[in-house]
C-alpha cells in the first residue's frame, strides 16, 4: 500500500486518539486494517513511527515530523473539499468562446444581451462576438476558427450544419417623416420603393441577392445609390436622410435615435429571410461553447415570447436541421 490521503488520515487519527483501538472507532474501521495503514507508512518511511505500549501509542521523533506533514495535507485536502463543494457548476466551465451574429439580422441586437448573459452566469468564460457577414462567419465555422454563428441561410452549406432558428419578414426602413406612397400603414409594396434611393448591402450579401430576385420577378429595376456593408454607418446615412433601405425590422433597433425610422413591412410580394445557427459539422463542441449556446437559444426565444419585434417567426413547421 503507498502512501495516500486515507492512510495519513488513519496515522493523524492515530496520533491524536493516543490508541489504535480507539482510533479505528473513530475511522469505523478495523483494527487490523488501521494497524495495516500504520505498517504500510512505516515500510514506506523505513522508520517506526509510532511507540507501542499498554497505556496506547506516542509519535516517535520521525513519526512528529510526519504528523506535522500529514495535518498541513490532510488540512489543504479539507478545504479544497469544501471550496468545490460550494462552487456552483457553471463556475468550472470556462474557456474561450466565439460566436458570430450576421450583420443586419435580428440575432445581431442579442450581442450586448448576450455578453451581458455570459459575464453573469458563466464569468470564467472568455467570449469574442464577430458581427460580420454570413459567408465570412461560415468559413470560419467550417475551419474551427469560431465556434458557431447566426447567419442567414436558405440552403445546406459544405463543412457545416445548419438548424433554422427564425424568419425575419423584410422592411422599408425610412427616414423619419419622409413621404411614402399611400396605402395602408403598416405596409407598403414592393413597386412602391423602386423610385426611392435605396441603400443597400454589396451583392455579395444574402439579403442583397434576395431583394435583387424580388425586384427581378416583378419587373422592376429600383434605384440603388449607395452600398453599405456597415450597419451603424448605414443607420447614420438613414436618419441624415440620404435614403432608404430594405432590411428585417431589427436593423431599425436603435433606442439612441432622435427620431425612429419609419418601418413598413413590404408585400405584393412579401420577403423573408431564414436566419440559421451554424455550427462545423466535424469538430465537437466544447462545453464552454454549449453552455453560450443555450443562452443565446434562449435569448432568441425571448424574442418570440417579449414581442419586441415585428416581422420575426419561428421556422416553417417542414424546416429542419441541414
Amino acid at each position: 500500500m503507498t502512501v495516500n490521503f486515507k492512510t495519513l488520515r488513519s496515522f493523524v487519527t492515530a496520533v491524536d486518539a493516543k490508541s489504535l483501538s480507539a482510533a479505528a472507532q473513530q475511522l469505523r474501521v478495523a483494527q487490523p486494517a488501521l494497524s495495516q495503514h500504520i505498517a504500510s507508512l512505516e515500510e514506506h518511511f523505513k522508520h517506526r513511527l509510532l511507540n507501542r505500549s499498554n497505556a496506547g501509542v506516542t509519535p516517535t521523533r520521525v513519526g512528529s515530523e510526519l504528523y506535522r506533514h500529514a495535518q498541513i495535507i490532510l488540512n489543504h485536502l479539507e478545504q479544497m473539499e469544501h471550496e468545490l463543494a460550494n462552487r456552483s457548476e457553471a463556475s468550472f466551465v470556462s474557456g474561450p468562446v466565439s460566436v458570430g451574429l450576421a450583420t443586419y439580422s435580428t440575432a445581431s441586437i442579442l450581442s450586448m444581451p448576450l455578453l451581458q448573459a455570459v459575464r453573469r452566469e458563466y464569468p470564467e468564460i472568455n467570449l469574442f462576438i464577430n458581427d460580420n457577414f454570413g459567408l465570412v462567419l461560415s468559413e470560419m465555422v467550417m475551419t474551427g476558427r469560431m465556434d458557431m454563428a447566426i447567419i442567414y441561410a436558405a440552403g445546406p452549406m459544405k463543412g457545416v450544419t445548419l438548424q433554422p432558428l427564425l424568419t425575419e419578414d423584410l422592411c422599408l426602413i425610412a427616414p423619419p417623416g419622409m413621404q411614402l406612397p399611400p396605402g395602408n400603414e403598416p405596409t407598403i409594396a414592393l413597386r412602391s420603393i423602386a423610385e426611392m434611393d435605396l441603400l443597400l448591402p454589396s451583392r455579395t450579401h444574402f439579403l442583397r441577392r434576395l431583394i435583387d430576385e424580388a425586384f427581378a420577378r416583378i419587373g422592376v429595376t429600383p434605384r440603388i445609390t449607395a452600398e453599405i456593408e456597415s450597419a451603424a454607418t448605414l443607420r447614420q446615412a438613414i436618419e441624415a436622410g440620404v435614403g432608404a433601405t430594405i432590411l428585417p425590422s431589427a436593423s431599425a433597433h436603435e433606442p439612441s435615435a432622435a427620431a425612429p425610422p419609419l418601418v413598413r413591412r413590404i408585400v405584393e410580394p412579401g420577403l423573408q429571410a431564414t436566419v440559421s445557427l451554424c455550427v462545423p459539422d466535424h469538430l465537437p463542441m466544447s462545453d464552454q461553447a454549449r453552455a453560450v449556446l443555450d443562452i443565446l437559444r434562449r435569448q432568441i426565444a425571448d424574442l418570440f415570447v417579449d414581442g419586441r419585434l415585428v416581422g420575426i417567426r419561428a421556422p416553417e413547421a417542414d424546416a429542419t436541421a441541414r
